[in-house]
């Protein structure tokens, strides 16, 4: 069920891509899930949605701007917020299908080499919460089920700044790689009731992320960003102030920018899904912005 990044890349190019958009659900069906769903979350007040950019695994170890940012960030959402539990869309769990992770203890995945060993050694305790997990499949019943999978470095790496002692529950739900762009963000959509029920929805990836330009700089620890880099972070930037987000499912219209910049879609997917969460009209706010290393944009920002 589950795909390595490598296994996903090579996907790509077999052009796998273009399957249909999620079935049309009935006014009737709609309200059943709603119906079934206020009985397993009860409703709360409505909670923000965040897409951040997690960048390098090595983040998960380091005190710089970026990590101080989420740990600030993590502090005013627990004075904010009742968060009963934390469901993450990360770029590191891509699958065929839609699914949810339902384990009560999601294991801590390393799905990375070559760091150092006090980051593979590195632990994220949080429970999980199979009740939260029943109740998307409920909503969404196109997102099934699984025990599978865990916590990938796109989730505990910033969840270990952002609620340090690991004390809300925590699920992750996959990307299927599958599907056309449109399908994501009206999948966020279709979640967005979620918000309503004491579920905080991270993406977590990056708007730029050229991984094969950035690592000389990486390599050389050259943190300029590139021309391209920059112009396509600030058309992102844009594209979330003036709240066009279906732009940003034609991102590769733009030209070179938008090309260099999103090479594969993998990283690029969490952010569709959590502007697809907005309401209308609803502030889109960016909590961390800075383009490195060439091709890696940490753009993070926060929805209502």
């Amino acid at each position: 069920m589950s795909l390595s990044r490598k296994a996903f890349l090579s996907r790509l190019g077999l052009g796998m891509i273009g399957a249909a958009l999620l079935p049309m659900t009935t006014h009737a069906s709609s309200l059943q899930s709603l119906h079934q769903l206020a009985d397993a979350l009860p409703h709360t007040d409505r909670l923000p949605a965040l897409f951040i950019g997690h960048g390098s695994p090595m983040n998960a170890l380091a005190d710089n701007p970026f990590t101080q940012h989420l740990n600030k960030l993590g502090q005013e959402l627990r004075t904010q917020c009742q968060i009963q539990a934390i469901v993450v869309v990360s770029a590191h769990w891509l699958t065929k299908g839609t699914w949810v992770q339902a384990s009560a203890k999601p294991k801590t995945i390393h799905d990375f080499g070559g760091f150092p060993e006090a980051l593979h050694q590195m632990q994220y305790p949080a429970l999980g919460s199979p009740l939260t997990a029943k109740a998307i499949h409920q909503l969404v019943q196109t997102i099934e089920l699984t025990e599978e999978w865990g916590l990938d470095h796109g989730s505990w790496t910033i969840l270990h700044h952002l609620w340090p002692k690991a004390d809300i529950p925590v699920l992750q739900i996959s990307i299927d790689f599958s599907k056309p762009m449109a399908y994501h963000r009206e999948l966020g959509t279709l979640l967005r009731t979620l918000r309503s029920r004491g579920v905080l929805v991270i993406g977590s990836g990056n708007v730029v992320h050229n991984l094969r330009l950035s690592i000389p700089r990486l390599m050389s620890q050259d943190s300029r960003p590139f021309d391209w880099a920059l112009d396509f972070d600030n058309w992102v930037g844009d594209r979330l102030e003036d709240q066009d987000f279906a732009a940003l499912e034609r991102y590769e219209t733009i030209g070179e920018a938008g090309r260099l910049a999103v090479p594969t879609t993998d990283h690029y997917l969490p952010m569709l899904y959590t502007v697809g969460m907005a309401h209308k009209g609803e502030q889109v706010k960016t909590t961390f912005n800075e383009v490195t290393h060439g091709g890696m944009s940490m753009r993070s920002f926060r929805v209502g």
